[in-house]
């Protein structure tokens, strides 16, 4: 053997033992981090994958909780609960999604209403969410589907709780409804932090007092901890923690008083609201036309939706808190009580009535044709003379006006406890220019100042802040924010936490000048505008009528071929008793002419059921057309 192959051999069993030892490392190597990760996950990370192990042996199951009931002041329930049981798809577990639904009308009854409202819950939602396709099955129908429920994965029965309001459209602006959760409502839970406690929950309030306290109706959702098996079906129940009721609401609301009310409106447009004036506790809060809250429990469909939305009525319009209306006369007893309180010469002097009033070049009409003559200030108010008033506000200057009128929350918000409320227009210089662009349109002219004297101009408020300053001024300049709440009751414990009264500001008003204004509201009842209403009322009422012109008419009688909806709107606020009120509200009949023949009639006989018991006898007010062709053949003579 030669010594270049005894080398060779030497060389081969050297680099074979390298490639050994290489390869030991490297399975070393391989162990090494094989335990290392064996060290890190039942070690380092042992509580996250022993969390992880048990979510996919247990499942936490959100137990909604049950809405809290509504009352009115004498316990008559406004809104509960009932359980019904829904036939509901998850739309994306369904190849063929209408086919399933046809599938579906041979077992269970599937109208066209309920295709309409579960294509629009579709459009509102998620398709990996379940949606009912059905509400409220009878125990048979929950029957023939449970036999046939293996034809249909993705399609489930469930018990749920349901909204119902048993008296329909009574109160259905103020109660308000619940609706199906959606998107923005999913957005605006995760903004106030409460997202979590609506899991499993669907519905919310949207408007009225469903929504107003919807934190305190809903309630505190519960958990269920379920052990399920690799199929996903529960085996038992782990742990339960219950869920926590929603609070029990009592309104201040009289509803007998409401239906009352309502029942006198009848077919017509317009709103009532009326408050006590010793808490500013809401007595009634009527929006005419209504809707069937109903209709939004099981998701409204679109066809009912359309009608609602397009309606010339305008029936979903919560016109007692955003309804802006003109308010006529009835903002005269205001106008003088800025005047004494000012102490204008024009509250005591005597002037000239002719019928109208020229500033500069401009004429303006009285409402009386030929005027009241000799007229002073306590006259003035009994019979509603324009003339006066147009002198008074002229005397008084905007900035006075709009400065006292401002402390009676006129162009502002009273801060109601329903949301959605409007501010109405205080016109003002400082108004005007932010209104407008232009500087012409931005210059206040003093002659706009005149019809602002007689409620018309810019002036634009709500029904709710006209029964807000009324109730200011029947309880001698001591105010309070209106709230429809009176009491919250917790479902489990019945403690009752109290809404007590909220005093705004108390006026500083020289009480001359309050009772001065009052006797002149109370003149109007017994000898002036309201005195055929009120005649033969067995307790004293200070009021005052109000004609809010809609469309501008030459002369002062009512052209008889004008549409209905041009006619102008009936107003009156009054107070009563008026020594010692107990209650004071603002009515407004939309398009209804004189203030005396509309919304008098309503105020009187809400009156007499509240203060009386006396339910009304005459029959309903007639319709908008036969009350206003009166007008047109009457000659107006005050409002």
């Amino acid at each position: 053997m030669s010594q270049g192959e005894i080398k060779n051999q030497h060389r081969e069993r050297y680099a074979f033992q390298l490639r050994i030892i290489a390869a030991a490392l490297f399975v070393l190597s391989l162990f090494t981090l094989l335990f290392g990760r064996f060290f890190w996950l039942q070690a380092v990370q042992h509580d996250k994958y022993m969390t992880l192990a048990e979510q996919n042996r247990i499942s936490l199951v959100p137990i909604p909780p049950s809405r809290g009931i509504i009352r009115d002041k004498n316990g008559v329930i406004l809104a509960h609960n009932f359980s019904a049981y829904t036939l509901e798809i998850t739309p994306s577990k369904q190849a063929n999604l209408d086919e399933t639904i046809e599938r579906l009308s041979s077992i269970v009854e599937i109208t066209a209403k309920d295709k309409r409202r579960f294509k629009k819950l579709r459009e509102e939602t998620k398709d990996f969410e379940t949606l009912p396709i059905r509400t409220r099955l009878s125990d048979e129908e929950v029957a023939r589907f449970a036999a046939n429920s293996y034809r249909f994965p993705g399609v489930e029965i469930k018990a749920r709780l349901f909204r119902h309001y048993p008296l329909g459209e009574i109160a259905s602006h103020l109660i308000g409804y619940i609706g199906r959760i959606n998107t923005k409502d999913l957005e605006q839970l995760d903004e106030d932090g409460v997202l979590a406690n609506y899991r499993g929950t669907d519905h919310l309030g949207k408007i009225g007092i469903e929504q107003s306290y919807e934190q305190q109706l809903h309630g505190k959702t519960g958990f269920e901890e379920v052990e399920i098996d690799s199929g996903g079906r529960a085996v038992r129940t782990l742990r339960r923690t219950p869920p926590i009721p929603g609070s029990d609401l009592t309104l201040s609301v009289d509803i007998k008083l409401q239906q009352v009310v309502e029942d006198l409106f009848d077919k017509r447009r317009g709103s009532l609201v009326a408050i006590d004036p010793r808490t500013g506790g809401l007595l009634a809060m009527v929006s005419k036309p209504g809707f069937d809250p109903n209709l939004f429990v099981d998701g409204i469909d679109p066809l009912s939706w359309n009608e609602l939305n397009t309606s010339l009525d305008k029936p979903l319009l919560n016109r007692a808190i955003r309804g802006e209306y003109p308010p006529g006369s009835t903002f005269k007893p205001f106008m003088a009580m800025a005047a004494l309180e000012g102490d204008f010469p024009l509250t005591r002097q005597t002037i000239s009535d002719p019928g109208y009033f020229m500033y500069g070049n401009n004429k303006f009409r009285d409402s009386h044709a030929g005027g009241y003559g000799s007229m002073n200030f306590d006259r003035s108010i009994i019979v509603s003379s324009d003339t006066y008033f147009y002198q008074l506000a002229v005397q008084m200057g905007i900035d006075n006006i709009a400065k006292f009128m401002k402390t009676l929350d006129f162009g502002s918000q009273t801060g109601v406890d329903l949301n959605g409320e409007r501010a109405g227009i205080l016109p003002s210089p400082e108004w005007k220019k932010k209104r407008f662009k232009t500087p012409a349109t931005q210059k206040w002219y003093s002659g706009e100042t005149v019809s602002i004297g007689i409620g018309q101009g810019y002036n634009s408020y709500t029904p709710m802040q006209m029964a807000h300053a009324t109730a200011t001024l029947a309880n001698r300049g001591v105010m309070f924010r209106p709230h429809a709440v009176s009491k919250i009751i917790d479902p489990i414990t019945g403690i009752v936490k109290m809404v007590e009264p909220q005093p705004v500001r108390t006026m500083t008003w020289k009480k001359e000048n309050t009772e001065r204004v009052i006797r002149g509201m109370v003149g109007v009842i017994r000898e002036g505008t309201g005195a055929r209403t009120f005649a033969g009322a067995n307790y004293i009422a200070a009021g005052k009528t109000g004609t809010a012109q809609v469309y501008s008419l030459k002369g002062s009688k009512y052209n008889k071929n004008i549409s209905e909806r041009l006619r102008d709107h009936s107003w009156f606020i009054v107070f009563a008793p008026a020594e010692n009120p107990t209650i004071a509200l603002a009515v407004i009949v939309e398009n209804g002419g004189f203030g005396a023949q509309a919304a008098a009639p309503i105020a009187r006989q809400a009156l007499d059921y509240y203060l009386n018991g006396k339910l009304p006898t005459a029959p309903k007010i007639s319709g908008v057309a036969s009350s206003a062709s009166n007008a047109m053949t009457e000659e107006i003579v005050g409002d």
